[in-house]
């Protein structure tokens, strides 16, 4: 008996082909492979050897807008520095063909695009066709809507939200005072206290405790939670 990845064929239809309803399961496997990417804060960029776009999520192209080392020209990612080209296309072509996954260190410190660490990870086993992904570093420890359930779990004051928050976007103390117009002593009580509430024995345990958020985004884009979404299902 033929049979096509261990599923036996339906009577009637020809060994070797996918039926219809497989083929409608692998396109709505796609769909949810899409959809699951865009839920997560995380710069995620799946393309081919030759630079090819083939799914961009929210946060990736939020932080290629942002001055990133790289950038989409129409359906492709291209470095933005010629001295990116050549490892870039290099390493897709090495995770494409050869399977090797690698850490890029792309732009300049002194080109307006700054640096960024890109992971490469090939696609490439038990699938017909490869396809590479690239994990952009992250600019803040979490997202919004991650802080402010960590906020609401941990009962913090609206104040002291917009610490946390500020905190996790590597904003010094200091800064953070003078951007909210208080006395650094304000702030430094303010981060005992969110401390205090979760726990946490200094600022570097603070951090730690948000970086093992998920890195889930809000359903509505560029809205920011309340207190009354933040504390249950997003609808």
């Amino acid at each position: 008996m033929w049979m096509t990845d261990g599923i036996p064929p339906v009577p009637g239809q020809t060994p070797g082909f996918p039926s219809r309803e497989r083929r409608a399961a692998s396109s709505l496997s796609s769909q949810w492979l899409g959809l699951v990417l865009e839920e997560l804060d995380h710069g995620l960029v799946l393309l081919n050897g030759a630079g090819r776009v083939l799914h961009c999520n929210h946060a990736a192209r939020v932080c290629l807008d942002s001055n990133h080392p790289l950038e989409m020209v129409g359906p492709h990612l291209r470095a933005r520095l010629l001295t990116d080209a050549v490892p870039l296309a290099e390493a897709l072509e090495g995770a494409e063909s050869g399977g090797r996954r690698c850490l890029l260190r792309l732009g300049d410190e002194r080109a307006d695009c700054g640096r960024a660490n890109v992971v490469v990870v090939p696609l490439n086993r038990g699938v017909s066709q490869a396809a590479v992904l690239l994990i952009l570093e992250r600019r803040q420890l979490c997202g919004d809507l991650a802080a402010q359930w960590f906020a609401l779990r941990h009962q913090l004051t609206p104040a002291e939200t917009e610490v946390l928050k500020a905190l996790s976007n590597g904003i010094k103390p200091a800064d953070v005072a003078a951007r909210q117009g208080v006395a650094i002593s304000t702030v430094r009580s303010q981060i005992q206290s969110i401390r205090a509430k979760s726990g946490a024995d200094s600022i570097g345990e603070l951090m730690r405790q948000l970086a093992m958020l998920p890195p889930l985004v809000p359903m509505l884009r560029g809205v920011q939670p309340s207190q009354n979404t933040a504390t249950g299902p997003l609808n």
